[in-house]
C-alpha cells in the first residue's frame, strides 16, 4: 500500500496543473471551471456559497462552528466545477477541491439535506480540506430554478433518479477520475459523510454502489423518505379532517411537563436514554370539564399518535413516532408544503392534487410503487461488508426533524438480515440531547471522521466516542447501541469520566 509521505509528495507535484483539468475528458460531463485557490481566509457567508460555517457536529471536535469564534484559513486547492449529464434530462451540478500540496491520499464526499438542490455540504468540504482530503459534494441533479421543495421532479422522472442515487454515485467517480488526473495517483480511501438527506444518501450508496466508499458515516436516516413524507403528510391530513384533535399550545406544555416531571430523573432538561422511560399518557385524560391541565379522548389520540407514529388501518408502522422527552408542539391541522409535494408531485404528477382525497391505505402502495427506489431500506450489506467497509451510523435523541427510531430500526433491520455479530463493521451511535445533524442541550459534537478513519485505516472498532458541548461544558462518552452511557452515581454529571457504557454489547 502507498504511504502517506508518498501522497504527500505526490500532490506536491501535480500531475496535471489545475487550469488543465477543463480538458480532462469525462464521459458525460463539462468541466466549467477549474482555478486555483490561493491560501487564505474563507470567503463571506454567501459571496460564493462557501462560506458557511461547519454546524457545531461536523466534523472534527474542536473545528470552530457558528458563534465558537473564526473559523481558520483553507489551504491552498484547484476548486473543480462540473456539470454531469448521465442522461439527457439531467443537470447535475457538482464542485471538487483537490489540494495544492499535503494531499493524504482520501477523498471525502459530503450530503445533503431536505430535497437538496445545492451543495450544502461546503461546512465539511472546509474541513475536509483542512485534514488533506480531496473533497466533492453535489446539488443532486437540481437547483432553485427548477422549483421549491419537490417541484423540480414535475415533468422530469429522470431528476428524480438523479436525487435518489445517480448523482451522487456519478460525482463520486467522476471525482475519482480527476484525482487520478491531477496527482497521477489513484484514492487511497474513499468516504462518505451525511446526515438526514445526507443519512439516506449515505445508506443508499452502501446499498447499491457497495465498492464506491471504504467508510460511511451517516446520520440521522432519511433513508424511508417516501414513507415519512407520506406519514407526515397523512397526520396533518387526518388532523385537518378531525379537528377536535388539536393540541394547544398551553396543553402541549403540560403534556411536556408531565413527561419531563417523570423521566429526567438527572434533571438535565434532556433525556439520556429515552428507551428507559415509559409513559401512560392516558392518565392525562379528563375526568371532568375539560381544561388547560388534561386532554381529552381525541387529543390523546393526538398525542400516543405523535410519539407511537404513524400506522394503517391494519396497524402497520408507515413511519415511528417521536421519541419520548422530544417535545410535543401545538397541532393544528395543515399539510405542509415541503411534504405534500412527495405525494402530488413526485407520486402522483399533479400540482392541484387535492389533499382531502387522500386515503393512506389505499394511497401508500400506490406511492410507494411509483416512487419507492429514492428509499434505501435494503438491509443487505454484505458487498459493502465484503469490500472492508465500514458503517459509522448516528442519530440525536432530541431529533425532532426525523424520528431518531428510523435510524434504529434501520440498524436493526441491518442485523435481522445479515446477523447479529455484525458490529465489526457497522456501529450505531445514538447520542443524548442531540437535535437534528446536531445542536441541542446535550453532547452534540464528536469526531466522526476521525472515528471511521482509526477504524477502516487502523481496524480498531469504536468502543465509544467522546462527544462534547462546549456552551454547557458537556461531555460524554456514546455507546454502540444498544449500550447507552449510565451515571456512577458520583461526580461531576457533566463529566464524562463519571459515566460508563453499560448494557448490551
Amino acid at each position: 500500500m502507498v504511504g502517506t509521505l508518498t501522497f504527500v509528495l505526490l500532490a506536491s507535484a501535480a500531475s496535471t496543473p489545475c487550469e488543465a483539468l477543463r480538458s480532462v475528458p469525462l464521459q458525460q460531463t463539462v468541466i466549467a471551471t477549474a482555478d486555483t485557490v490561493a491560501a487564505g481566509p474563507i470567503a463571506p457567508a454567501g459571496s460564493d456559497g462557501r462560506g458557511t460555517p461547519p454546524p457545531p457536529a461536523a466534523g472534527r471536535a474542536g473545528i470552530p462552528g457558528p458563534g465558537r469564534g473564526q473559523a481558520p484559513p483553507l489551504p491552498a486547492h484547484c476548486r473543480v466545477t462540473m456539470v454531469l449529464k448521465p442522461t439527457s434530462d439531467s443537470t447535475i451540478n457538482a464542485e471538487l477541491w483537490l489540494p495544492a500540496d499535503r494531499w493524504n491520499g482520501k477523498l471525502l464526499i459530503v450530503g445533503n439535506g431536505g430535497f437538496a438542490g445545492s451543495i450544502q455540504g461546503y461546512g465539511d468540504m472546509q474541513i475536509a480540506l483542512r485534514l488533506g482530503y480531496a473533497t466533492a459534494g453535489t446539488d443532486t441533479g437540481h437547483s432553485a430554478a427548477d422549483g421549491p421543495n419537490g417541484m423540480f421532479a414535475l415533468g422530469h422522472p429522470e431528476k428524480i433518479v438523479d436525487f435518489a442515487y445517480r448523482a451522487v454515485h456519478e460525482t463520486t467517480v467522476k471525482s475519482k477520475e480527476l484525482i487520478k488526473a491531477f496527482y497521477n495517483a489513484s484514492v487511497q480511501y474513499s468516504y462518505f459523510k451525511g446526515c438526514s438527506t445526507g443519512g439516506r444518501e449515505a445508506v443508499m450508496a452502501a446499498e447499491r454502489y457497495p465498492l464506491d466508499y471504504d467508510g460511511i458515516i451517516a446520520g440521522a436516516l432519511a433513508n424511508r423518505h417516501i414513507y415519512m413524507h407520506t406519514a407526515g403528510f397523512a397526520r396533518s391530513v387526518e388532523m385537518a379532517r378531525h379537528p377536535e384533535r388539536a393540541i394547544s399550545t398551553q396543553k402541549a406544555a403540560m403534556v411536556n411537563a408531565a413527561v419531563m416531571q417523570k423521566c429526567d430523573v438527572l434533571k438535565e432538561g434532556f433525556l439520556n436514554d429515552p428507551r428507559q422511560c415509559r409513559v401512560d399518557f392516558s392518565t392525562l385524560l379528563c375526568k371532568g370539564a375539560e381544561t388547560d391541565a388534561c386532554l381529552t379522548a381525541p387529543q390523546l389520540q393526538a398525542v400516543q399518535g405523535f410519539y407511537g407514529g404513524v400506522k394503517n388501518k391494519k396497524g402497520e408502522l408507515i413511519f415511528s413516532g417521536q421519541a419520548i422527552g422530544n417535545p410535543l408542539p401545538e397541532l393544528r391541522g395543515a399539510p405542509p408544503a415541503n411534504v405534500i409535494d412527495t405525494v402530488r408531485i413526485w407520486a402522483f404528477q399533479n400540482p392541484d392534487y387535492d389533499w382531502r382525497t387522500f386515503e393512506l391505505d389505499r394511497d401508500m402502495p400506490i406511492i410507494a410503487a411509483k416512487v419507492g427506489f429514492v428509499d434505501a431500506v435494503n438491509p443487505d450489506l454484505s458487498a459493502f461488508k465484503a469490500h472492508g467497509g465500514k458503517l459509522l451510523l448516528y442519530a440525536g435523541w432530541a431529533d425532532t426533524g426525523i424520528t431518531p427510531e428510523n435510524t434504529v430500526l434501520y440498524y436493526e433491520n441491518v442485523l435481522n438480515k445479515m446477523g447479529k455479530g455484525q458490529d465489526d463493521w457497522v456501529r450505531l451511535f445514538m447520542v443524548p440531547g442531540m437535535g437534528h445533524c446536531g445542536g441541542g442541550p446535550g453532547p452534540n459534537s464528536f469526531d466522526s471522521i476521525g472515528t471511521l478513519e482509526y477504524w477502516r485505516e487502523k481496524g480498531v472498532a469504536p468502543a465509544q466516542i467522546t462527544a462534547a458541548n462546549t456552551q454547557a461544558s458537556i461531555t460524554r462518552p456514546l455507546c454502540p447501541y444498544p449500550q447507552s452511557a449510565k451515571y456512577k452515581g458520583t461526580g461531576n454529571i457533566k463529566d464524562a469520566a463519571n459515566w460508563i457504557c453499560r448494557g448490551e454489547p
